[in-house]
Formats: C-alpha cells, structure tokens, sequence
C-alpha cells in the first residue's frame, strides 16, 4: 500500500538548519500505526494479517503516540507522515489524527482509500490533511484484485476516492507497476492522472519483507518486471527521463564516488527525518530494520536517538563494525536503488550488493546517451 521514506513527498522549502551552530533539526518523521492490513497485496513489505491480535497488542497505543509526537516536535519536526500497514484500520486513527494536529504537525496520510468512509471523509473535511496519498493497483477490478487479492477491495477503493473527492480532498495517486498489472499500466498511468491533484509518479523497485518471511519474499522476486523492461518504463515517463540526460554527468561520476563520500551511508536516512515504527522501534528509514541500526523508543528517548544513536549508526559502527560498499566505487552507483536498508532485506547485510540492483543500474545505462 505504501511507499516507504519520507521522501515520497515534497517537503515545504524548509532550511535544514537553523544557524551554523544550531543542533540537527528533524524535518519530519514518518509515523507506522499499524503493520496490519485489510489488503494482502503480493507485493507488500510489511503487511500483516488484519485480525492478527498479536501485532494488534504491539501497536503504540495513543498515549504512547502523542507523547511521541511531542518529543518530535521539541526536536524541531514539522511534518508527519502517518502509514502502516493500513492505518486507517485503526478505530482510534481520528484521535491520533487530530493529535498530532494539535502538536502542531502538518499531516500528511498514506492509505489504500478502501477504508475512507464517511467518518473518515468528514474527519478530513473539517481538518484537512497536507496530502493524502492513495496507490492504485489495477484499472479494473480483475486486475486491482489479483493484486490485493482481496474479493471487493476494487469497490471500497473507488467508493473511498469518491468520498474524499466529495469532501473536497483531492489525493496525490501514485501506482507500483509489476507482473500482475503489466498489462494495465497504460490504463492505470491514464485513471491516476484523471484523478491525481497535481502529478503522478509509479515505482517499479519491489522491497523485499520487513520480516523477512521468505516465502513471501519469493513471491515479491516473482513480481518483479525485468531489468530492461524497468529502464525502458522509466524512459517512457518523459519528464523522468529528461531529467537523468540533464544530470547525466552527476548521475555518472567517473571512477565511482569520491573516496571520501563511501561509507557504508550516502543517502539521506537520518539526515532531516526518521521513521516511528508500529512497534515502538526507531528507524533511521522505513525500511531501514538491520537490528544493529534499530532503537527502541519504549526504553529509551528520542532525543537520545537522534542526538546519539543516528550519527553512531551513520559513522558505520552499529555494533561496533564499520562496514564499507563496495557499491560506492561504482560509476553507476548513481543509477542504481542499492542502500544500506534494502541491502540488508535482499542480503542480510548491509554492505553487500544486490544483483538485482546491478542489472537495472546497467539496463538504465544502456538508455542514457554516451
């Protein structure tokens, strides 16, 4: 249902800091509220059954939240990205919600709209949130539902879109192109710039399962289209394409990345955000779960988190060990989706390649000019 990062929304033109000396300031966090799910899309990272009282018993509970989103906005955050799972799931979500609009958060929700009805719609018509952000899965129901696998989700996903519309709330829809919807991805391009507030974007990288659950994890490599197929998808997207030529020389440094800039990071986790996790756990990323680079927020701070445990983290000795990529001294590190996050989930290490990347790195190079 969810695209993880918090970087798959424009943040406000915002400095990162303060002064030179101020202390580093979060910009924003993404919030999970539940791992849970009333989908059981073949593609999903971290879905869990709906009625799994398990996870149910481990979700932050409102108190826990609230004081949470207070710690974060001492810190200095602005905005919160509140997903799951399906958070809406949640019957106490208008009381998170609204929460967190009182800490003086902008709020901004992730959901598969199947679950908007018109509580939900008049919650968000009173209190509207920064976005909304709804994937599509399918343009027509055989397709939404091989996805999702979930008999009906294709009706409650469009009655939920209806009903925010009506409610004047106009989503940002966004779609995850794979085997099971190949077919329609003209088709969903068209409904989600129909329906869209003012663009639309897909993605073609399928993350493997937070858990780990390799069965799962199976059926997500079998959802993946092939190397070429994801460059040539990409280039067809005029706007995204135009880009990679503009930039092709950063894009493409000779000689792989500077010495200096190839620790094991050269992303933006934990730079001017981070990720509450559904289970109290502290990441510097969504899909960032290496046990060595978590922190658990129900024993611990989150000022001491972010003041300590990120830049360790980020210094590459979780655990006493400072790992290096090999990937950064690749000329095409910069067309590849490789980080520390989804080395872990593909490799069980946070260090190595991943073939996967590799192949659609050079398929994209293929396509860029000489």
């Amino acid at each position: 249902m969810r695209r993880a990062g918090i970087e798959s929304i424009p943040l406000p033109d915002l400095p990162l800091w303060h002064n030179a000396r101020a202390r580093r300031v979060p910009l924003a966090f993404e919030l999970e509220l539940t791992a849970r799910c009333d989908n059981n899309c073949r593609h999903c990272y971290i879905n869990l059954p709906q009625g799994d009282a398990s996870a149910a018993d481990r979700e932050l509970t409102v108190a826990e939240i609230d004081d949470l989103a207070a710690q974060a906005a001492g810190l200095g955050a602005l905005w919160c990205l509140a997903t799951g799972g399906e958070p809406l799931l949640r019957e106490d979500f208008p009381e998170i919600y609204l929460g967190l609009r009182r800490r003086g958060l902008l709020v901004s929700v992730f959901t598969n709209g199947c679950l908007i009805d018109e509580r939900i719609a008049a919650l968000f018509r009173r209190h509207p949130p920064r976005d909304v952000e709804i994937t599509v899965y399918g343009a027509t129901r055989a397709t939404y539902e091989s996805v999702t696998r979930v008999p009906g989700s294709y009706g409650r996903f469009r009655a939920g879109l209806a009903r925010l519309e009506r409610a004047g709330i106009t989503p940002r829809l966004k779609a995850v192109f794979m085997e099971s919807n190949r077919r329609e991805m003209p088709a969903i391009a068209e409904f989600c710039r129909e329906h869209t507030r003012d663009y639309f974007r897909f993605d073609t990288q399928l993350h493997l399962r937070y858990d780990r659950n390799q069965d799962r994890n199976r059926e997500i490599i079998g959802q993946r289209l092939p190397p070429r197929e994801i460059a040539e998808l990409e280039r067809s997207d005029r706007k995204h394409h135009r880009a990679m030529i503009e930039h092709c020389d950063r894009l493409l440094p000779r000689g792989g990345r500077p010495a200096k800039e190839r620790g094991l990071f050269f992303c933006r986790a934990g730079l001017d955000g981070f990720t509450i996790g559904w289970d109290g756990s502290f990441k510097l990323c969504g899909s960032l779960t290496d046990p060595a680079c978590t922190y658990d927020l129900r024993t611990g701070a989150l000022r001491e988190a972010w003041d300590s445990f990120v830049p360790s983290v980020r210094r590459g000795k979780p655990g006493g060990r400072r790992p290096r990529p090999s990937c950064a001294g690749c000329e095409l590190v910069n067309l590849c989706l490789w980080c520390p996050a989804h080395a872990y989930l593909e490799t069980g290490k946070p260090d190595r390649p991943v073939k996967a990347f590799c192949e659609a790195a050079r398929a994209r190079r293929s396509l860029l000019p000489n």
